[in-house]
């Protein structure tokens, strides 16, 4: 399972190689699952093979996923969690209590309301702020000078767009450090870490794994000797938040396909976004890839090659309206999550009815189907 170099090679080398990962023991171009808990030791009662001692601290597959998403990322290094929110408790675990945190609002709700109940819990003082607006995003850091801030880009639902740089600028001259949740752009359109984040975070169950079969989440950091790194590590190790073998080898092996999958997701949801735009029964699109969209610049600066899966729109009429639409389409399946290879709608209203959400207004997770189907298929239910 030792890994061949990997130099200066291209996403969709590094991803399509697994980061050049083989099977030494069969010489197989698939790498190898280790379901072992436990790891034998020699005469000596030293690990006998790579320090491995036990599977909370030391899991072959997991490790496997982390070297690849750490060169996709161009990251220092990666670590992998049950789930996205395992990664983002982990994150928020390292602070004390009494801390001060910048959090983007109206980002994926799942972590505003975790977040929320947490820093009440902790005692942790919680600022939410609009961070697409970058002028008050730096008031906020210098006001408050918070431990760390958490921005998403581009943002679930509303398809907002932050500017990293100058967030990373405006934490780190307050003395803190800035997290982006990358989850929608995933590693093949932007890569955080060069923009100036100290950590990326990723649900991957969405788009690093893009088949609606595991629940993971992951972090890289531009410092893996960083304080919050360590205390992360070693937080995630005691305390067991863990990636299965199983489920970190069908991660790995959903992360070879990435850069095709993010290249025509992105592609059909260009394509849809046009489409709908110039729908009479719609009210609105937001999708950074268009013209239009308020953070169109600011994302074709950011993200190289595409502009993601994900796409809202406003239906006229409203939650009626809306949820006819969806009760009429055939090939998006009405279902949470995104990033997968089938397309996905949530009316969100109903999902976040006390959060500002627009009750017309419809997320798609655009898959990989044909994109003239699924226009299509968006037309009859619209009511072409």
């Amino acid at each position: 399972m030792s890994p061949r170099p990997s130099h200066t090679l291209r996403p969709a080398t590094v991803a399509a190689q697994a980061g050049g990962l083989l099977d030494d023991a069969t010489g197989g171009v698939v790498p190898p699952i280790h379901p072992a808990t436990t790891f034998v030791r020699d005469e000596s009662y030293v690990p006998a093979v790579d320090g491995n001692v036990y599977s909370r601290s030391h899991a072959p597959n997991g490790r496997m996923v982390e070297g690849v998403l750490a060169q996709l990322e161009g990251a220092q290094e990666a670590m992998v969690f049950p789930s996205g929110m395992a990664a983002v408790a982990a994150v928020f675990r390292t602070l004390p209590a009494g801390a001060s945190v910048l959090v983007q609002s109206q980002i994926y709700w799942g972590t505003t309301a975790w977040i929320r109940a947490f820093c009440d819990r902790r005692d942790i003082t919680l600022i939410e702020i609009e961070a697409a607006d970058t002028d008050a995003f730096a008031q906020a850091c210098a006001d408050h000078k918070p431990a760390l801030a958490w921005i998403e880009t581009p943002s679930n639902p509303w398809l907002r767009i932050v500017d990293i740089a100058a967030c990373a600028q405006a934490v780190h001259a307050a003395g803190g450090l800035l997290i982006a949740d990358m989850t929608t752009s995933t590693p093949v359109l932007t890569r955080a870490v060069s923009f100036g984040a100290d950590i990326v975070m990723h649900s991957a169950t969405k788009g690093l794994n893009g088949h609606s079969d595991v629940l993971a989440g992951a972090l890289a950091c531009a410092d893996a000797n960083s304080e919050i790194w360590q205390a992360i590590r070693a937080d995630r190790d005691m305390a067991g938040a863990v990636l299965g073998p199983f489920e970190a080898w069908l991660l790995l092996r959903g992360m070879r396909t990435l850069p095709l999958r993010v290249e025509r997701m992105s592609s059909n949801a260009q394509t849809l976004a046009l489409y709908l735009s110039d729908h009479p029964a719609v009210e609105a699109v937001l999708y950074p890839g268009l013209p239009s969209h308020k953070g169109h610049d600011l994302a074709c600066t950011q993200m190289k090659g595409g502009f993601g899966p994900l796409l809202s729109f406003v239906v006229k009429g409203g939650a009626e309206a809306a949820l006819a639409a969806t009760a009429r389409l055939q090939l998006f399946h009405r279902a949470t999550s995104l990033g997968g290879v089938e397309s996905l709608v949530e009316h969100r209203h109903t999902i976040e009815p006390h959060t500002g959400i627009p009750e017309g207004l419809l997320r798609l997770s655009v898959g990989i189907e044909d994109a003239g189907d699924l226009a299509d298929d968006l037309g009859q239910a619209l009511g072409q």
